[in-house]
């Protein structure tokens, strides 16, 4: 099988009058970009471009969240000792991080718990609650985990642990034996927003908790929601817009000395910073620690408070990205032969091997998800038990399948379009097979091909500088909320050339007779050895800056040769 390079362009519909109307207080450009995000009022558009959270956002709306509060004040109040029990994700590091300094404003005597990926695996774990227990801890307060840790759960219980479990992963069909259990995908829960991350809903949680302390609020940690929120790809619709938004501010103008040290390694101009930077830039940095060793160097790092400390850590975590992302590299590759080796058509990408990092095989099912355009799972096999990461299309649901084949796991979660699972070594080809066929039934009849969505057709003469205040009124993009995204057609292809490692992108230079454009198209150096000499871009314009230098590119998604 080819990597997937015929991509099916989608362009929007062209406004309607009636609509085009009802917006006319805004740019026409701008009126077409609202109404392909479904925003067709003024006051829908209104609340879309300013960031409104949803109403009915109050912490206290969150099922589950009053019995937390009260059990927590109880334990703050007789001293007993907490245990913020985190995932090793940037996500649950953030959320970790974030609830632990909430509780210390509030004199808890608390302490943060990350499991190690290698040793414990993902979520909760028994050895890790007798740990605790035997430390004096009577609170267990688990944040981004604990939706399906129903025996650990009974375990704790059974040694006398409390727990409160928040999370925002799919909930399990059994009941959780839990104080409290925080979770807007829960059944019975009204609250407004489904789409919290696992940070999002420990900072309700501590906006709860501090609410309540005259003089001090919650809004100095929107810097770790927004990283957090970004770097796990939760959609940056509703809520989570608005807390991205806010964060950034915050990222902005980093008061946090671990943030601000994550900042200077990553070399960012901190006034610079946007989701899609949080993303590609500060995200892996944060998550780089728990793919390769303990995700505590993350964490420690966003509790420190001398610069010395902060520093190190810092470059601690850049040096692990960097080797991370060679790793990442020779994994794919693997993975890539041993998924196609017996089925070079395969519908569902299934790779697995005793030498792979557990902690890097899901940004390798990723890229291989992105190359071919197929669900894949790429997995560590130990001595009894294989670990498995998998990236999946918005036609395929993953954790349903998994869902599916639950009879087999030792464990499994996620979402739609990422998930986790355990299983035994004696089940790992029945899970294969199961998988496969599941596949098949889902996928057998479709045409799988990546859909790309622009706004709007629009001559390059008309991208200007002056689009630029626009487009920013769309921020933050990502999941959920894609960028502004056009297509200029007939440009006249002046320079290309391919740069970075292995030719592997395409620089080239454009123009309609008009204006002239550098643009830079990632993944795509392919393109240079038959090189159109009219090509028609799908593109996001964006600013490039180098060398002090601000000018205006074209951020290539895709390209096709002129009809």
């Amino acid at each position: 099988m080819q990597p997937s390079t015929t991509k099916d362009w989608h362009i929007a519909e062209q406004i309607p009058p009636d609509v085009d109307r009802a917006l006319q207080r805004f740019p026409p450009l701008l009126r077409q970009i609202l109404h392909n995000r479904s925003y067709d009022s003024e006051d829908e558009a209104l609340k879309y471009l300013e960031a409104r959270p949803p109403q009915g956002n109050q912490p206290e709306n969150l099922l589950g969240l009053a019995a937390a509060v009260d059990r927590i004040r109880h334990a703050i109040r007789r001293q007993e000792r907490i245990a913020i029990y985190g995932d090793y994700d940037a996500d649950g590091v953030t959320a970790a991080a974030l609830l632990t300094q909430a509780l210390r404003r509030l004199e808890a005597d608390v302490r943060p718990y990350i499991p190690n990926r290698f040793d414990e695996g993902y979520g909760l774990n028994n050895e890790a609650l007798d740990v605790l227990r035997d430390e004096g801890v009577r609170l267990v307060i688990t944040v981004d985990c604990g939706m399906r840790s129903n025996r650990e759960a009974e375990h704790a219980r059974e040694i006398g642990l409390d727990l409160i479990i928040t999370d925002h992963h799919t909930p399990g069909v059994e009941e959780l034996p839990a104080i409290a259990v925080i979770n807007p995908k829960q059944p019975g829960d009204a609250y407004p927003d489904k789409n919290l991350a696992g940070v999002g809903i420990a900072y309700k949680l501590a906006c709860a908790l501090l609410g309540e302390t005259e003089g001090v609020g919650a809004e100095e940690f929107l810097d770790l929601v927004a990283l957090g929120t970004v770097t796990d790809l939760a959609s940056l619709t509703g809520e989570n817009r608005f807390l991205v938004r806010e964060g950034i501010k915050w990222l902005r103008q980093p008061r946090r000395q671990g943030v601000y040290s994550l900042i200077n390694v990553a070399q960012v101009a901190s006034q610079q910073i946007t989701a899609e930077a949080i993303s590609f830039i500060l995200g892996p940095r944060l998550n780089a620690a728990g793919r390769l060793d303990s995700a505590m160097a993350a964490l420690e790092l966003l509790l420190a408070t001398e610069i010395s400390e902060a520093a190190g850590l810092a470059q601690i975590l850049d040096n692990h990205n960097r080797e991370r992302q060679q790793l990442t590299r020779q994994i794919q590759t693997q993975a890539e032969q041993i998924a196609l080796e017996k089925d070079p058509q395969a519908l569902l990408l299934f790779a697995v091997d005793e030498s792979f990092n557990p902690g890097v095989v899901g940004l390798a099912a990723s890229r291989l998800t992105e190359q071919y355009y197929r669900p894949a799972i790429v997995a560590h096999r130990g001595d009894e038990f294989t670990r498995g990461s998998c990236r999946s299309i918005p036609e395929f649901h993953i954790t349903q399948a998994l869902d599916r084949c639950a009879d087999l796991l030792v464990r499994h979660g996620g979402h739609a379009a990422a998930a986790g699972f355990t299983v035994r070594n004696e089940h790992l080809d029945e899970l294969k097979q199961r998988l496969v066929e599941i596949a098949q039934e889902q996928l057998g009849q479709q045409d799988l091909r990546p859909r790309l969505k622009a706004d709007a057709v629009v001559p390059l003469s008309e991208m200007r500088p002056d689009l630029l205040p626009m487009l920013a009124w769309l921020q933050p993009t990502g999941i959920g909320n894609p960028p502004a995204v056009f297509v200029s057609q007939n440009l006249k292809v002046l320079r290309s050339k391919t740069v970075g490692k292995d030719g592997a992108h395409l620089k080239l230079t454009v123009s309609d007779g008009r204006i002239t454009y550098d643009a830079i198209a990632f993944r795509q150096g392919h393109w240079q050895v038959n090189m159109p000499a009219y090509v028609d871009l799908m593109y996001q314009l964006e600013v490039n800056e180098y060398n002090g230098q601000r000018v205006l590119q074209l951020n290539v998604r895709d390209l096709k040769p002129s009809q």
